[in-house]
């Protein structure tokens, strides 16, 4: 089963996570450049980073030879990150906002609902098995994914190919982690703080613009505490 793509759109997003019992004290921005001047204007904190980039078969080839290289070389999990992998087509922006969310539950307060039953029944779950449960005992999610997916301003076509992909950036306990719902397991990018993590998370995101210097289809967006 295919679900709709999910623009990157702030304004859709944030009723997704409101709908789902995110308190709206916390939204989604974009981010308007990944420069010092531009970062500065985001509003703070910042609890996550998300980045919609263009999935081409380059950047499978770079992904695949760096998870080789980690699982030669090794890395720090903490485990306290959440991480679920994507196991049906067209979530990965609802994937991208529940990894947002739910490593950050200690600091956004959740209403009880199905987002909250959903987080606290797979604490307990691998990454494969939360992307399941997702997939067949979260039906209000998907419910929500797919009616705010149609506020979108692109014609919808679930089975059809898409070409971009989201992907989340959160501190945990001292590190930056990327989470992909695609890959096998999270990336750590080296040491981060609450402080600094939109400028650390905005440096792997250049990474992976000039990765793919010839296509400008990149956007980024911050989970953030909404403006008094």
């Amino acid at each position: 089963m295919a679900w709709f793509p999910l623009e990157s759109n702030p304004d859709v997003m944030n009723k997704f996570l409101q709908k789902l019992g995110v308190s709206d004290k916390w939204n989604i921005v974009d981010v308007y450049g990944l420069e010092s001047e531009a970062l500065a204007w985001v509003p703070k904190p910042v609890l996550a980073v998300i980045l919609l980039y263009p999935y081409s078969e380059s950047h499978n080839s770079q992904s695949t030879q760096q998870c080789d290289e980690i699982k030669e070389k090794g890395q720090v999990i903490s485990p306290d990150v959440f991480f679920l992998k994507q196991v049906v087509s067209n979530a990965c922006g609802t994937i991208a906002l529940i990894h947002s969310v739910a490593n950050n539950t200690d600091k956004i307060e959740l209403n009880d609902g199905k987002f909250k039953e959903l987080l606290d029944s797979s604490k307990d779950l691998n990454p494969e098995e939360r992307g399941e449960l997702l997939q067949k005992v979260a039906g209000q999610i998907m419910s929500v994914h797919q009616e705010l997916a149609q506020e979108g301003q692109t014609e919808l076509k679930p089975d059809e190919a898409v070409n971009h992909h989201f992907i989340a950036f959160v501190h945990k306990n001292g590190c930056l982690y990327e989470l992909d719902g695609r890959k096998e397991f999270p990336i750590n990018h080296g040491t981060t703080s609450p402080e600094t993590l939109l400028e650390d998370a905005a440096r792997v995101c250049k990474v992976f613009i000039e990765r793919q210097s010839d296509d400008i289809n990149f956007t980024v967006l911050a989970l953030t505490a909404v403006e008094a």
